[in-house]
């Protein structure tokens, strides 16, 4: 996944330096939004947490989207260009929302448990800083593409409840978020096809770290259905919308379909908008964003101005 990561960008490099961009490469003067790089959100080990914040220059709205900056579990400004390049923060900042890009960490220093743990620190320390951000800390949307949609999904499924008496300002919110859109999400890693197992050394890879004592086969099994979204599916009040490719060569379309089914089952809502011929992200990926953006605006009761 690392490797499409590198052809994915290198394409959107390419269609920019042709002219074929999308609108909204303008000058930083032009973009609706002021950026913060590198807030420290939290501290593992000594090592600072990271997130970057868009504030939108205009009209706010009180409310707030949490970006997973992550792509096949690597978390670097990379991807934050690479969501930039998809027009998220300009499509979500010109509506009035405030973006906090979450960089939960890379599979070479944490674990899948790890940064779930570190997104989740992420959202409840957006909470503790509502009033200074000027939004509502219980109507937080949560998105993210690949590796950041599954860390999205799953930290949506088992948010940490508040601790009123917690040590840490941080702790006293809770994790929970209102609803949730992602783009191409693996949600299983029991199966990444049905009825083919996801391949051992890459479930290795992102349940234990380097020098770790090996885990067995029956615990990397029950560590890979606790970070499958699908295996996590649970009653809840949290919408889900799921983008998908209909051509997604890296993760297959049927990650979305069986999760989306998973939740209606248990009388959830969901929603699954299939790309035709989307491969693992395309080119327009912009209107979709839009589509995104028009869903949380029902979901969180936003009133947007029109956006031309």
């Amino acid at each position: 996944m690392k490797l499409f990561s590198f052809l994915w960008r290198a394409l959107l490099f390419l269609a920019w330096s042709c002219g074929l961009c999308w609108q909204g490469l303008a000058a930083e003067d032009s973009l609706p939004y002021t950026q913060t790089q590198d807030v420290v959100y939290g501290e593992v080990h000594g090592t600072g947490l990271l997130l970057d914040v868009f504030v939108p220059k205009g009209r706010t709205n009180g409310l707030a989207i949490v970006d997973v900056a992550s792509g096949a579990w690597y978390s670097d400004r990379g991807k934050i260009r690479d969501h930039t390049l998809a027009q998220m923060y300009q499509i979500y900042c010109a509506r009035g929302y405030t973006v906090f890009a979450v960089r939960p960490g890379s599979k070479t220093r944490y674990t899948l448990g790890e940064m779930d743990a570190n997104l989740k620190t992420g959202i409840r320390f957006i909470k503790e800083r509502a009033a200074s951000y000027r939004i509502d800390p219980e109507r937080l949307g949560i998105t993210g593409a690949s590796a950041g949609g599954h860390l999205a999904t799953l930290a949506a499924l088992k948010p940490l409840a508040a601790k009123p008496d917690g040590k840490k300002p941080t702790e006293r919110f809770s994790s929970a978020v209102k609803a949730v859109a992602v783009f191409f999400p693996p949600t299983d890693l029991v199966e990444w096809e049905v009825g083919k197992p996801t391949d051992e050394k890459l479930l290795r890879s992102l349940l234990s770290l380097p020098g770790a004592s090996a885990l067995s086969e029956s615990d990397l099994q029950a560590a890979a259905r606790k970070s499958s979204p699908l295996h996590q599916v649970v009653q809840t009040e949290v919408p889900f919308l799921l983008i998908h490719g209909d051509a997604d060569t890296v993760v297959p379309l049927s990650h979305s379909q069986r999760f989306v089914d998973a939740i209606k089952k248990v009388e959830g809502s969901a929603e699954l908008i299939v790309k035709p011929g989307g491969g693992h992200a395309w080119l327009s990926l912009p209107e979709e964003v839009r589509s995104m953006a028009d869903w949380f605006d029902k979901k969180l009761g936003n009133a947007p101005v029109p956006v031309p």
